[in-house]
Protein backbone atom coordinates (compact mmCIF):
# COMPACT_ATOMS: atom_id res chain seq x y z
CA UNK A 1 0.00 0.00 0.00
CA UNK A 2 1.37 3.43 -0.96
CA UNK A 3 0.76 6.43 0.90
CA UNK A 4 -1.61 8.06 -1.37
CA UNK A 5 -4.16 4.80 -1.00
CA UNK A 6 -3.81 4.54 3.49
CA UNK A 7 -4.69 8.91 2.57
CA UNK A 8 -7.64 7.69 0.32
CA UNK A 9 -8.80 4.67 2.94
CA UNK A 10 -9.07 7.85 5.11
CA UNK A 11 -10.85 9.84 3.31
CA UNK A 12 -13.11 6.86 2.19
CA UNK A 13 -13.92 6.59 6.06
CA UNK A 14 -11.91 3.27 6.60
CA UNK A 15 -10.02 1.92 9.72
CA UNK A 16 -6.65 1.49 9.44
CA UNK A 17 -4.20 -0.04 11.92
CA UNK A 18 -0.56 -0.11 12.46
CA UNK A 19 2.32 -0.75 15.30
CA UNK A 20 4.77 0.81 16.83
CA UNK A 21 8.61 -0.57 15.95
CA UNK A 22 10.93 0.02 19.07
CA UNK A 23 13.56 -2.28 18.90
CA UNK A 24 14.23 -4.49 16.05
CA UNK A 25 16.61 -2.92 13.64
CA UNK A 26 16.71 -5.82 10.86
CA UNK A 27 15.05 -4.34 8.05
CA UNK A 28 12.92 -7.46 7.37
CA UNK A 29 10.75 -6.16 10.03
CA UNK A 30 8.77 -4.34 7.58
CA UNK A 31 8.21 -7.48 5.71
CA UNK A 32 7.10 -9.17 8.50
CA UNK A 33 4.69 -6.52 9.84
CA UNK A 34 3.50 -6.60 6.54
CA UNK A 35 2.20 -10.20 6.22
CA UNK A 36 0.91 -9.99 9.82
CA UNK A 37 -1.61 -7.52 7.80
CA UNK A 38 -0.56 -4.12 9.01
CA UNK A 39 -1.29 -1.00 6.79
CA UNK A 40 1.46 0.50 8.97
CA UNK A 41 3.60 1.03 11.03
CA UNK A 42 5.98 3.62 12.72
CA UNK A 43 9.68 3.47 13.48
CA UNK A 44 10.92 5.20 17.23
CA UNK A 45 13.15 7.34 17.19
CA UNK A 46 12.25 8.80 20.72
CA UNK A 47 12.73 6.46 22.68
CA UNK A 48 14.22 4.05 20.34
CA UNK A 49 18.15 3.85 19.96
CA UNK A 50 18.32 3.59 15.83
CA UNK A 51 20.83 5.10 14.21
CA UNK A 52 19.85 6.54 11.08
CA UNK A 53 21.50 4.07 8.87
CA UNK A 54 19.29 1.46 10.24
CA UNK A 55 16.14 3.52 9.96
CA UNK A 56 17.15 4.05 6.50
CA UNK A 57 17.36 0.18 5.63
CA UNK A 58 14.16 0.02 7.18
CA UNK A 59 12.08 2.01 5.23
CA UNK A 60 14.18 1.13 1.78
CA UNK A 61 12.70 -2.20 2.54
CA UNK A 62 9.21 -0.93 3.20
CA UNK A 63 9.35 1.11 0.35
CA UNK A 64 10.21 -2.06 -1.87
CA UNK A 65 7.42 -4.20 -0.89
CA UNK A 66 4.66 -1.06 -0.80
CA UNK A 67 3.82 -0.64 3.05
CA UNK A 68 4.30 2.99 4.86
CA UNK A 69 6.89 3.80 7.24
CA UNK A 70 6.49 6.60 9.24
CA UNK A 71 9.38 7.68 11.83
CA UNK A 72 8.25 9.30 15.27
CA UNK A 73 11.35 12.15 15.44
CA UNK A 74 12.54 13.00 18.82
CA UNK A 75 12.01 16.67 18.67
CA UNK A 76 11.08 19.43 16.01
CA UNK A 77 14.19 20.05 14.68
CA UNK A 78 15.04 20.91 10.84
CA UNK A 79 17.78 18.73 10.64
CA UNK A 80 15.90 15.69 11.88
CA UNK A 81 12.95 16.26 9.72
CA UNK A 82 15.22 16.57 6.80
CA UNK A 83 17.03 13.47 7.60
CA UNK A 84 14.14 11.05 7.61
CA UNK A 85 11.96 12.69 4.65
CA UNK A 86 14.82 12.25 2.37
CA UNK A 87 15.69 8.60 3.32
CA UNK A 88 12.13 8.46 2.29
CA UNK A 89 9.70 8.12 5.77
CA UNK A 90 6.31 8.27 4.23
CA UNK A 91 5.69 10.45 7.57
CA UNK A 92 6.91 11.98 10.37
CA UNK A 93 5.01 11.62 13.91
CA UNK A 94 5.87 14.85 16.23
CA UNK A 95 5.74 13.57 20.08
CA UNK A 96 4.26 15.94 22.93
CA UNK A 97 2.71 18.42 20.73
CA UNK A 98 1.45 21.38 22.21
CA UNK A 99 0.75 24.23 20.23
CA UNK A 100 0.51 25.38 16.84
CA UNK A 101 3.53 26.62 16.65
CA UNK A 102 4.91 23.34 16.53
CA UNK A 103 2.90 21.95 13.95
CA UNK A 104 3.42 24.96 11.72
CA UNK A 105 7.23 23.78 12.14
CA UNK A 106 6.21 19.98 11.17
CA UNK A 107 4.94 21.25 8.25
CA UNK A 108 7.49 24.44 7.54
CA UNK A 109 10.30 21.28 7.27
CA UNK A 110 9.00 18.67 5.96
CA UNK A 111 6.89 20.13 3.20
CA UNK A 112 8.03 22.14 -0.22
CA UNK A 113 7.15 25.46 -1.27
CA UNK A 114 4.67 27.12 -0.83
CA UNK A 115 3.09 24.64 1.92
CA UNK A 116 6.54 24.37 3.58
CA UNK A 117 10.38 25.17 3.51
CA UNK A 118 11.76 21.56 2.60
CA UNK A 119 15.30 21.86 1.31
CA UNK A 120 15.22 20.28 -1.88
CA UNK A 121 17.91 17.70 -2.83
CA UNK A 122 15.87 15.37 -5.27
CA UNK A 123 18.79 12.25 -6.20
CA UNK A 124 17.80 10.73 -3.24
CA UNK A 125 16.31 7.47 -1.56
CA UNK A 126 13.22 9.41 -1.98
CA UNK A 127 12.75 9.29 -5.21
CA UNK A 128 14.48 6.17 -5.99
CA UNK A 129 17.49 7.95 -6.88
CA UNK A 130 15.52 8.70 -10.71
CA UNK A 131 15.17 11.61 -12.25
CA UNK A 132 11.96 13.33 -11.84
CA UNK A 133 10.22 16.53 -13.05
CA UNK A 134 11.13 18.58 -9.71
CA UNK A 135 8.15 20.69 -9.97
CA UNK A 136 5.43 17.69 -10.60
CA UNK A 137 7.59 15.86 -7.67
CA UNK A 138 7.32 18.19 -5.09
CA UNK A 139 3.65 18.58 -5.47
CA UNK A 140 3.34 15.46 -5.12
CA UNK A 141 5.13 15.14 -2.22
CA UNK A 142 3.32 17.44 -0.67
CA UNK A 143 0.10 15.37 -1.09
CA UNK A 144 1.28 12.45 0.04
CA UNK A 145 3.69 12.86 3.25
CA UNK A 146 1.59 12.17 6.20
CA UNK A 147 1.79 14.50 9.45
CA UNK A 148 0.67 13.14 12.60
CA UNK A 149 0.52 15.50 15.85
CA UNK A 150 1.06 13.72 19.21
CA UNK A 151 -1.34 14.97 21.55
CA UNK A 152 -0.21 14.24 25.05
CA UNK A 153 -0.72 16.49 27.80
CA UNK A 154 -3.55 18.61 29.33
CA UNK A 155 -1.54 21.48 27.41
CA UNK A 156 -2.56 19.74 24.16
CA UNK A 157 -5.64 18.82 24.62
CA UNK A 158 -6.22 22.32 25.27
CA UNK A 159 -4.87 23.37 21.75
CA UNK A 160 -5.93 20.26 19.90
CA UNK A 161 -8.61 22.09 17.69
CA UNK A 162 -5.36 25.09 16.81
CA UNK A 163 -2.73 22.30 16.10
CA UNK A 164 -5.10 20.34 13.63
CA UNK A 165 -6.57 23.36 11.69
CA UNK A 166 -2.88 24.02 10.73
CA UNK A 167 -2.69 23.42 7.09
CA UNK A 168 -0.84 20.08 6.27
CA UNK A 169 -1.32 18.29 9.39
CA UNK A 170 -3.19 15.23 8.70
CA UNK A 171 -3.61 13.54 12.33
CA UNK A 172 -4.26 14.25 15.85
CA UNK A 173 -2.97 11.66 17.45
CA UNK A 174 -2.82 10.57 20.69
CA UNK A 175 -0.26 9.30 23.28
CA UNK A 176 -2.85 7.48 26.53
CA UNK A 177 0.07 6.79 28.62
CA UNK A 178 1.88 10.21 28.60
CA UNK A 179 -1.42 12.12 28.84
CA UNK A 180 -2.82 9.88 31.52
CA UNK A 181 0.34 10.60 33.02
CA UNK A 182 0.06 14.58 32.85
CA UNK A 183 -3.34 14.23 34.16
CA UNK A 184 -2.15 12.56 37.20
CA UNK A 185 -4.37 9.50 36.49
CA UNK A 186 -1.62 7.25 35.12
CA UNK A 187 -2.93 4.20 33.04
CA UNK A 188 -6.58 4.99 33.68
CA UNK A 189 -8.03 5.16 30.24
CA UNK A 190 -11.66 4.64 31.39
CA UNK A 191 -11.54 7.22 33.60
CA UNK A 192 -14.02 10.64 32.85
CA UNK A 193 -10.92 12.64 32.53
CA UNK A 194 -9.40 10.61 29.92
CA UNK A 195 -12.35 9.63 28.33
CA UNK A 196 -13.34 13.54 27.69
CA UNK A 197 -10.08 14.05 26.49
CA UNK A 198 -9.96 11.45 23.95
CA UNK A 199 -13.65 12.83 23.00
CA UNK A 200 -12.52 16.06 22.64
CA UNK A 201 -9.73 15.48 20.06
CA UNK A 202 -11.47 13.10 17.54
CA UNK A 203 -14.15 15.99 17.94
CA UNK A 204 -11.55 18.41 17.06
CA UNK A 205 -10.34 15.85 14.47
CA UNK A 206 -13.41 15.33 12.43
CA UNK A 207 -14.22 19.46 12.59
CA UNK A 208 -11.21 20.48 11.41
CA UNK A 209 -11.72 17.70 8.11
CA UNK A 210 -8.86 15.95 9.59
CA UNK A 211 -8.61 12.23 11.39
CA UNK A 212 -7.82 10.88 14.32
CA UNK A 213 -5.52 8.23 15.90
CA UNK A 214 -4.47 6.70 19.20
CA UNK A 215 -1.67 3.75 20.22
CA UNK A 216 -2.54 1.99 22.96
CA UNK A 217 -0.51 -0.78 24.13
CA UNK A 218 -3.78 -3.72 24.60
CA UNK A 219 -6.14 -4.32 21.83
CA UNK A 220 -9.53 -3.83 24.48
CA UNK A 221 -8.77 0.39 23.91
CA UNK A 222 -7.71 0.14 20.86
CA UNK A 223 -11.13 -1.23 19.39
CA UNK A 224 -13.16 0.61 22.00
CA UNK A 225 -12.04 4.30 20.65
CA UNK A 226 -11.94 2.69 16.57
CA UNK A 227 -15.74 2.50 17.35
CA UNK A 228 -15.76 6.13 18.92
CA UNK A 229 -14.57 7.42 15.44
CA UNK A 230 -10.27 6.82 15.46
CA UNK A 231 -9.33 6.32 12.11
CA UNK A 232 -5.56 5.59 12.20
CA UNK A 233 -4.64 3.90 15.32
CA UNK A 234 -1.95 1.42 16.67
CA UNK A 235 -1.67 -1.73 18.80
CA UNK A 236 1.35 -2.59 21.12
CA UNK A 237 4.80 -2.46 19.12
CA UNK A 238 7.24 -5.35 18.14
CA UNK A 239 8.37 -6.29 21.33
CA UNK A 240 5.03 -6.85 22.86
CA UNK A 241 3.82 -8.70 20.02
CA UNK A 242 6.68 -11.55 19.96
CA UNK A 243 6.34 -11.43 23.74
CA UNK A 244 2.80 -12.32 23.85
CA UNK A 245 3.26 -14.77 20.88
CA UNK A 246 6.16 -16.44 22.58
CA UNK A 247 4.25 -16.48 26.00
CA UNK A 248 1.05 -18.40 24.13
CA UNK A 249 3.16 -21.10 22.93
CA UNK A 250 5.07 -21.59 25.85
CA UNK A 251 1.80 -21.45 28.28
CA UNK A 252 0.81 -23.94 25.71
CA UNK A 253 3.71 -26.51 26.00
CA UNK A 254 3.40 -26.18 29.52
CA UNK A 255 0.48 -26.78 30.25
CA UNK A 256 -0.23 -29.67 27.71
CA UNK A 257 3.34 -31.53 28.45
CA UNK A 258 2.82 -34.71 30.53
CA UNK A 259 5.03 -34.95 33.92
CA UNK A 260 7.34 -37.57 33.96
Amino acid sequence: MKMAELKNKLKNGERIIGTMVTTFQNPDIARILQVAGYDFFIIDCEHGCFEYGEVARIINVARGIGIPAIVRIAEIRRELVLKFVEMGANGLLLPNTETKEQAELLVKYSKYAPLGDRGVSLSRPHTGYQKVNGKEYMEQANKDTILLCQIESKKGVNHVEDIIAVEGIDIAFVGPNDMSQDYGILGQFNSETMETALQKIVNAAQAAGKYAGVHFGGKEQTVKWINRGYQMNMCGSDVSLMIAGAKVDQTYIVENTEVQ
